[in-house]
């Protein structure tokens, strides 16, 4: 146990942080004046940083009360959303940045990577397009990298090796399902067909759009397994065993829960905060996931075509070098203030997955095909998984048809930021020195 206490110390997070980078995490707290009276010992909940880098002692910034910033964060990701004119939503960015980074700024020194550990809302903030006091984008200061936390950092320190080339699944047929992958044999889970029940109201519309953009990935993959239409079923999905890369392009969903709270909160004590008690209905990992093929009709073969973020914890991801979930609203979820969002981000996680590359809100096709394959195309020149990703958005950026975020804010990349180790499969992607 001592040993074990050891190997999680700070000086053993701080060597896990590269000499450019510093580990910010941030935490939603109540803050506590024990020289108040019984009833105003507690106060509003609040949001600080946490500043960590290789050498020297953590830093702490206190960021401002939490009602006004998740406000602040609503409003910004609104205006994205309605692509409100670049003039309105500046603006809004800079508020925010104001409140966010100007405090986080003088303790970053000579950092220009950010391993970003937020909390609560935040964590639904592509943090890039917050705008600092000379009008620039922090996508054009900082590489931002997204951990659960810092703990991450323990964890991405212990790989293990890929077993399978890459796959990809796209533009899946939401009506039907092929019968003849989905009689594959299949592992059957225990989580096979435990939905959420208000998955019964959805319905999707293809994406023929993705199918384009699985064509310019394997281009650049040769080797890939590529799964269209009807054979992009969940019972395929099911199967995967470490692949090298795995890319879907299919909807993602997220049911926000709904909460039963009892009206009488309980009174705070000495040692914590008031607070209402509150009941989830349901299990968050129920409620968001994956539409692959037969979702529509809840008929894909042996399984529904509905992959739940508790399935996807489920799947054989270790090896897995990138998972990227290139449709709508894959990193949403269920917020757990202290813990991160429950939902497909925290299952990949789960599964084994070293890094992930997901969606904060619905995007463009053109303008999502244009940034995978730069992405993949910079993967392959040895770019770190993060740079390259923000090399891609850079580029959007610069393109006057795709130079508001709503096209280039959406994506973050969460978990390991480092190059892709060379593929080591027979017959894999062996003519890349550096992947």
């Amino acid at each position: 146990m001592t040993i074990q206490r050891a190997e999680c110390g700070l000086e053993t997070v701080q060597a896990m942080i590269p000499q450019d980078a510093a580990l910010v995490e941030i935490i939603r707290y109540v803050p506590f004046s024990h020289q108040a009276g019984a009833g105003a010992r507690w106060g509003s909940p609040r949001y600080g940083a946490y500043v960590l880098q290789a050498v020297g002692p953590p830093q702490w910034a206190d960021l401002g009360e939490a009602a006004l910033i998740d406000a602040a964060v609503a409003d910004l990701r609104s205006a994205i959303a309605i692509q409100a004119s670049i003039d309105q939503l500046r603006p809004l960015a800079r508020t925010l940045d104001a409140a966010l980074m100007s405090p986080i700024r003088p303790l970053l020194g000579e950092a220009n990577s950010l391993l970003l550990s937020p909390d609560g809302t935040l964590s639904l903030l592509p943090w890039e397009v917050l705008v600092d006091e000379q009008q620039q984008y922090q996508l054009d200061r900082y590489s931002v990298s997204y951990l659960t936390s810092g703990r991450d950092l323990l964890r991405l320190s212990t790989t293990s090796q890929h077993r399978q080339a890459p796959l990809v699944l796209a533009n899946p047929d939401y009506d039907n399902a092929s019968r003849l992958i989905d009689s594959s044999p299949v592992a059957v889970s225990n989580n096979q067909h435990l939905r959420s029940g208000d998955l019964a109201f959805l319905n999707y519309s293809p994406l023929p759009g993705t199918q384009a953009e699985s064509e310019a990935i394997q281009n650049l993959l040769p080797d890939a397994t590529v799964l269209l239409g009807m054979a992009a079923t969940e019972t395929r999905l099911k199967q995967v065993q470490g692949p090298y890369i795995l890319h879907v392009a299919s909807h993602g969903f997220f049911l926000p829960d709904q909460e039963l709270a009892l009206h009488q909160p309980f009174s705070g004590n000495f040692f914590s905060p008031p607070q209402y008690q509150t009941f989830k209905i349901e299990n968050p990992l129920l409620r968001s996931g994956l539409a692959l093929s037969g979702f529509n009709r809840r008929r894909s073969g042996r399984d529904d075509g509905v992959l739940t973020a508790l399935e996807v914890a489920g799947l054989d991801l270790g090896g897995t070098q990138l998972v990227v979930l290139s449709a709508c609203e894959t990193g949403l979820g269920d917020i757990h203030n202290g813990e991160g969002v429950y939902g497909l981000r925290r299952a990949l996680v789960i599964a084994g997955s070293q890094s992930q590359v997901i969606s904060l809100w619905k995007v463009s096709d053109s303008a999502t095909k244009a940034m995978m394959v730069d992405y993949y195309q910079r993967l392959l020149t040895g770019a770190g998984r993060q740079e390259a990703l923000r090399q891609a958005k850079i580029t959007l950026l610069r393109n006057t048809d795709y130079q508001h975020p709503y096209y280039w804010a959406s994506f973050i990349l969460s978990g390991d930021w480092s190059p892709l180790e060379k593929a080591s499969l027979a017959g894999g992607i062996s003519d890349h020195d550096h992947l």
